[in-house]
């Protein structure tokens, strides 16, 4: 299967599970996520709406939040970093699920080696203190699917400086 595929693949995966739990009644319904909706809802790759995530502290990253809101709770979105893209030592509050669609995406836990990551490829990211560095390989863009069960947060670790 050419890379192409793959990412048509994930992406209707995605959408397909979105689908699936994805309660009726608009932003804010109460209703469990095995009901499901009334009725599909479908979305074209062409109608997915970016949005910068933080043009000053992350140019060029990109979000599209597919449910939920990514600054309020819980959410369901697609992240786009650019190539060669790099964040310090930081920390998330809340775990993330991660499905890699495009690009080579590498993380670094403290300490330890480095991970690649590429389309198809998974990731259960912890929240709380898990530190550790990410960032998207020069070769092309990164874009992924992120699921958190509350809003998504990025705190640099301050690490000492040396002496003058």
């Amino acid at each position: 299967m050419n890379r192409s595929n793959v990412l048509a693949l994930s992406i209707s995966l995605v959408l397909v599970s979105s689908v699936l739990v994805q309660p009726s009644g608009g932003a804010g319904a109460t209703q469990p996520a095995t009901a499901g909706p009334a009725q599909p809802i479908f979305l074209a790759a062409g109608d997915v709406k970016w949005a910068d995530l933080d043009p000053t502290g992350a140019p060029g990253v990109r979000i599209a939040d597919l449910w939920g809101d990514h600054a309020k709770g819980a959410f369901g979105a697609f992240l786009k970093l650019p190539a060669g893209f790099a964040v310090p030592l930081h920390t998330h509050t809340h775990a993330m699920k991660v499905v890699f669609l495009s690009g080579t995406y590498v993380q670094a836990p403290e300490g330890k080696a480095e991970v690649r990551l590429g389309p198809g490829g998974y990731m259960l990211q912890p929240g709380g203190n898990y530190r550790h560095v990410t960032s998207c390989d020069k070769a092309s863009d990164c874009v992924f699917f992120v699921e958190s069960d509350g809003p998504f947060d990025l705190k640099v670790v301050e690490t000492a400086k040396p002496a003058a």
